[in-house]
């Protein structure tokens, strides 16, 4: 199923990764965030472990009419106090630099959460900044913890069903090659 929406005067469509783009997202992505005070640099291993791992719940891309590929989105399965279930990780999301700012990553998030409904997910969390994120209707919960302690960029989206509880993990790609 590939999405088309309009940010530019050029159509973006939110397509499946394809077999081939895992050299391009992880160029892309690691470009992304070479400037961003906040990354540490590994988000590009993260999407490659999690392929490696078969953990990539969505893996999308955003090509333009030309076929130019300009942003990426993951989503990867979390578990809430050890046990798995229908709660889903987003991230990394990115858009190419010269792309940003422009709609890309939210009609990448958009689209990610919209299939996440259709695949009957109970809800998302991310790390993230608050003021972004607030207009896909993420917030911050304290009764739902990441590492045991309440944190203001750790945000939850119910998609289905009660508010999770508890404290959540993302796949051990997160934490580092290992």
């Amino acid at each position: 199923m590939t999405t088309i929406l309009p940010p530019n005067p050029e159509s973006l469509h939110i397509e499946p990764e394809r077999p081939g783009d895992a050299h391009a997202i992880s160029a892309m992505t690691t470009a992304a965030f070479a400037p961003m005070p906040f990354s540490d640099g590994d988000e590009a291993r993260v999407i490659d472990d999690l392929r490696q791992a078969g953990a990539l719940t969505l893996s999308l891309v955003a090509i333009t009419d030309e076929g130019e590929l300009v942003g990426h989105i993951a989503f990867s399965p979390v578990q809430i106090d050890g046990h798995p279930g229908d709660w889903y990780g987003l991230g990394p999301v990115c858009a190419a630099p010269e792309r940003q700012r422009q709609g890309v990553g939210s009609a990448l998030i958009t689209t990610g959460l919209d299939r996440l409904r259709h695949l009957g997910a109970a809800g998302c969390v991310l790390l993230g900044n608050p003021d972004y994120y607030r207009r896909f209707g993420f917030l911050s919960d304290p009764t739902l913890t990441y590492h045991g302690q309440p944190n203001r960029y750790f945000q939850r989206l119910v998609l289905e069903g009660p508010p999770a509880t508890g404290d959540a993990s993302f796949h051990p790609a997160f934490d580092g090659p290992g």
